[in-house]
């Protein structure tokens, strides 16, 4: 049963019972409130373009996205803007990019060489890469970016319009922010004529009938140090694309020149968000967008996600291992909450989105209807609102990764098809969800060294069983000898060995039956399968 029919079933579920129609809903009423038309909405996120995408910047589109997807559920034509900030300057050069780029410092990246020698600039080649991630996760989106808008005099209004009221604006963010620079200086960074950056300017004064701003290169405090300025004054036409607004109120700009219904934010810019929407209402004359609050991906180390650290996980190398449902899953999941993530969380997911599949095709039966119509309405949402017909075969990951390791060379696919009939399963001859799925196996194998296990509850003789084998496999590397200790520990706990080896395969594998467990333990790693089985009895109550 579909998002669609069980909402008709149960009113009180909205759209597709998921948090992106909540958001959504929350849109329309606001839009109504304010007496706007509501038949085609624009939603909004802003692209980084000063480094390696990641799964944070990735996410402010995903998001974004989901919620145009929702409002189209309600019947609105929805259209998502991904906005490359290329105009900005290069203030630090990224973990493993070349220090060669220190020398563009301060330049926008949009006018900063390609380290990679394929795009026209640094900055249009980090803008593809995210949208190439967009495009790989089925996103649609109206691409625009900012050195391209500046230039077209998209913000021209609003950029007179600020400018104008510089005065009050720069109140507006002291007020909000706390910071009095903007009470001395205009919120607009020229583009120095004589050394061609942007950062080390300081736009002093606004002429409005000629339309340009008059400045100095004077230089600007980094972290790390200063970078200093070519010490020329100049004057540049705001019209002529050669500058750029400060983001204290270029959101306001974009949001007001784009037409923007609805732009999340991170927990960071909370007060920057604050101070554009007081721009947008208080110097613009308009309505800020809708927002909500997301808070950031952080690594296992807990610090967040930074191009700037280089502790990133872009989401091309996630796209390797994982099927874009898997991705957007990630995203849509849930809208709170910072969430620590790294690549061996991958399998989860792919055993969540087969969950997910199982009920929405009635595999698996969910009475709750609200929870049944949040399911369904998540599944829908990562296949884009374009789900499969019918089901894939779902093999479980660490099956496949296992015959992908002990394949023989040249004739693996086969190898592994061959396995897979005897274990019982049989893929279609059409099935592209397993050929997919088997060539991310393929590329875990060669290229991760761990694995995720199941969440599977052991207790009483089992868990002491479960247990024991744990330091049994770390102590012993013989195939047979590990195989057979099986054997012996079913019948020193008073198990039924078939019940017990069903338990270990549902603990390292997520399936009740495969290979023989110990050419499985020794391809696998030892300590990756002693992990596995030591975590479940403590998940279980353990100490």
């Amino acid at each position: 049963m579909d998002g669609k029919r069980l909402a008709l079933a149960v009113p009180q579920i909205i759209g597709k019972g998921t948090w992106l129609d909540r958001v959504a809903s929350e849109i329309i009423e606001r839009e109504k409130q304010l007496g706007r038309d509501t038949r085609s909405l624009r939603v909004e996120s802003g692209l980084g373009a000063s480094g390696i995408p990641h799964l944070g910047t990735y996410g402010d589109g995903a998001r974004a996205f989901g919620v145009k997807m929702a409002l189209t559920v309600e019947g609105i034509q929805g259209e998502y803007i991904a906005f490359s900030d290329d105009k900005d300057g290069l203030r630090k050069v990224p973990a493993g990019l070349a220090k060669s780029l220190q020398k563009y410092l301060g330049f926008p990246v949009s006018n900063v060489p390609d380290p990679f020698d394929c795009h026209e600039s640094y900055g249009q080649h980090m803008s593809l890469l995210l949208l190439d991630a967009l495009d790989k996760t089925r996103i649609t989106y109206r691409a625009v970016f900012a050195s391209e808008a500046y230039k077209q005099g998209v913000f021209n209004t609003q950029i007179e319009k600020i400018l104008q009221n510089s005065e009050r604006v720069g109140e507006i963010i002291q007020e909000t922010l706390g910071q009095e620079k903007y009470t001395e200086v205009l919120p607009y960074f020229p583009v120095c004529s004589s050394c061609g950056r942007i950062s080390t300017t300081r736009a002093l004064d606004y002429d409005s009938a000629t339309h340009s701003v008059t400045y100095a290169c004077e230089g600007i405090e980094l972290r790390g140090g200063n970078l200093e300025g070519c010490g020329y004054d100049g004057e540049v036409d705001v019209r002529s694309g050669n500058g750029k607004l400060s983001w204290k109120v270029e959101f306001a700009a974009r949001w007001s020149a784009l037409r923007i219904n609805y732009e999340a934010y991170g927990k960071d810019l909370i007060e920057s968000v604050k101070a554009n929407d007081r721009v947008m209402e208080e110097i613009l004359g308009e309505p800020a967008p809708y927002h909500t609050r997301y808070e950031h991906f952080i690594d296992k180390t807990g610090a967040k996600l930074s191009k700037s650290t280089g502790n990133v996980i872009a989401p091309q190398l996630w796209l390797r291992y994982g099927s874009p449902e898997t991705l957007l899953l990630l995203m849509y999941k849930r809208s709170v909450g910072s969430r620590p993530v790294w690549l061996r969380d991958i399998p989860t997911y792919i055993a969540e989105v087969d969950e997910l599949e199982d009920v929405y095709f009635g595999k698996k039966k969910v009475t709750d209807m609200k929870e049944l119509a949040r399911l369904t309405g998540l599944y829908e949402y990562c296949w884009t609102l374009q789900p499969p017909e019918k089901p894939s075969l779902h093999v479980p990951h660490n099956l496949l990764v296992y015959l992908a390791k002990v394949a023989p060379k040249g004739r693996e696919r086969e190898f592994v098809l061959e396995k897979l009939a005897g274990y019982g399963y049989k893929p279609a001859i059409d099935d592209k969800q397993f050929e997919e799925r088997l060539e991310r196996a393929f590329n875990w194998a060669r290229e991760v060294e761990t694995f995720t296990a199941p969440d599977v509850k052991v207790e009483g003789a089992e868990r002491d069983a479960v247990l024991e084998l744990a330091g049994i496999v770390n102590a012993s590397s013989d195939e047979t000898y590990l195989q057979n200790a099986v054997f012996s520990l079913a019948k020193k706990h008073g198990l039924e060995p078939g019940r017990l080896f069903k338990t270990l395969y549902r603990i390292l594998i997520g399936s009740e039956s495969g290979p023989r467990l110990g050419p499985y333990i020794i391809a696998m790693g030892q300590e990756n399968v002693a992990s596995a089985l030591v975590k479940s009895a403590k998940t279980s109550g353990g100490s």
